[in-house]
């Protein structure tokens, strides 16, 4: 019975890590009540097909901004696992409204529904945005959990996603001590590999225009990478493990554009791939997982993340040209370019 089973909440169920957290969870003998802006939807369609989720899955109509529609979802979990987050692909016209409000308000809208129905543990999902924005960080020092985006700096840059993220983390952390909950954090880089939901999300249409190739030009940058599947256990593993705190990055695997291009060549040979790589300034520090390896994580080799992604994307037919409709980099990573 879905009553005698553990319990717990996922906002943003929808979505691409989302989803493959709540199939896990389902898997792991999990009650969940996930949030999403409409269960019928069809978007969420996905959802409801997971092993279990018949019997031990139920969606709630949910808005960060609006605590009234959070509390049922929430009521009665042990758990919540906070994913909702926007991630804008266009150019942000409104940091307040489309990012920064949603994030930071948002996350502590649900810290604070947490803390109210008395909820064990909360597990935030963060981002490498909130990490790596760090000019003054010594070069030839490896980004640990201790280094964070400078505010300032992201504000110069109108990087408005890593502010959005640094400050919604912050005020987690902050909000966890002066409040007696008990808050952990995942930072995870860009998240590749296979879809469960129909839409296609930001990091995948990254991956997508590597493989395409586009008007587009890239730069020769380093990119830290992880597999969805890996980010849904490192969540789970933060949950059920007591001696889980703080903060924890997950960013096993680090390759420039060009080699990352020439190992896809390497197991896919038929796709056109990008061909416009110039060469970037510096790599700049790697970033160290130990923390959350410690608790025993235990991530995919990069060529499996990558293999298993391009089959993915196949099967949806999304490697397909489109005539008059050119591959486009999402506005948010032409950014970061």
């Amino acid at each position: 019975m879905a009553s005698q089973l553990p319990r717990v909440c996922v906002t943003g169920g929808g979505g691409f890590i989302a989803s493959w957290l709540v199939k896990l969870l389902l898997a792991r003998g999990y009650a969940v009540h996930a949030t999403v802006r409409d269960p019928c939807d069809p978007k969420n369609a996905h959802l409801k097909q997971l092993d279990g989720a018949p019997e031990n899955l139920h969606l709630f109509k949910a808005d960060v901004l609006d605590c009234e529609t959070l509390t049922p979802a929430v009521q009665g979990c042990q758990g919540v696992f906070h994913l909702a987050t926007p991630v804008p692909e266009d150019k942000i016209l409104h940091p307040d409204l489309d990012v920064l409000d949603p994030a930071v308000k948002g996350t502590l809208n649900v810290l604070k529904v947490c803390s109210t129905l008395k909820v064990h543990k909360v597990v935030v999902m963060s981002s490498n945005a909130a990490v790596t924005s760090n000019p003054n960080w010594p070069q030839d020092r490896i980004k640990d959990e201790s280094c964070w985006s400078d505010t300032e700096f992201c504000k110069e840059k109108e990087d408005w996603y890593s502010l959005a993220k640094t400050l919604a983390e912050q005020e987690a952390l902050e909000y966890a001590r002066n409040n007696g909950l008990n808050v952990v954090t995942l930072c995870p880089p860009f998240v590749f590999g296979p879809l469960l939901q129909s839409s296609v999300n930001a990091s995948s249409k990254l991956l997508i225009y590597v493989i395409k190739g586009g008007p587009d030009v890239m730069t020769n940058r380093m990119w830290e990478i992880v597999d969805v599947r890996d980010v849904a256990d490192a969540l789970l593993l933060l949950y059920e493990k007591n001696q889980s705190s703080g903060r924890y990055i997950c960013s096993p695997n680090r390759v420039c554009t060009r080699d990352l291009v020439d190992l896809l060549k390497k197991m896919y040979p038929e796709y056109d791939y990008v061909n416009n790589v110039v060469d970037a300034d510096h790599a700049g520090p790697p970033l160290s997982s130990q923390k959350l390896r410690d608790l025993g994580w235990e991530p995919r080799k990069l060529e499996s993340t990558l293999s298993d992604s391009v089959q993915s994307y196949e099967k949806a037919g999304l490697l397909q040209d489109v005539p008059g409709n050119p591959c486009r980099l999402p506005f948010l990573i032409r950014a970061w370019l």
